[in-house]
């Protein structure tokens, strides 16, 4: 690969509005069902439903809140998972994606 190849590739999304999402692992989905069902088994299926769905839009600044909150957190909750949901909250179909894993698993 010649210098002029390796620096288009390497500038290509330089100055990209919006970044390249890669698509979640099998372990990032397994976190959002875990979640999920953590969410339904105490039945706050509705109200997190109706949280997630109406702060959809602030969910990066949702996730830069939770890794503020992680030394707090990082009591009752595994670090490397808080962590990782964290990582995922930053993704803008995340939010849509466990309101609807939450959905399902409260209409089981």
């Amino acid at each position: 690969m010649n210098l002029w190849t390796r620096l288009r590739d390497e500038f290509a999304h330089a100055f990209a509005l919006h970044p390249v999402e890669r698509d979640l692992t099998l372990d990032d989905l397994a976190l959002l069902e875990r979640v999920a069902a953590g969410i339904v088994n105490r039945g706050m299926a509705d109200p997190a439903v109706l949280f997630l769905e109406s702060l959809g839009p602030l969910n990066f600044l949702g996730s830069q809140v939770l890794h503020g909150l992680a030394p707090f957190l990082e009591l009752v909750c595994d670090p490397t998972e808080l962590e990782r949901l964290a990582n995922i909250l930053e993704r803008r179909d995340s939010i849509e994606r466990l309101s609807t894993l939450i959905a399902e698993k409260a209409a089981v």
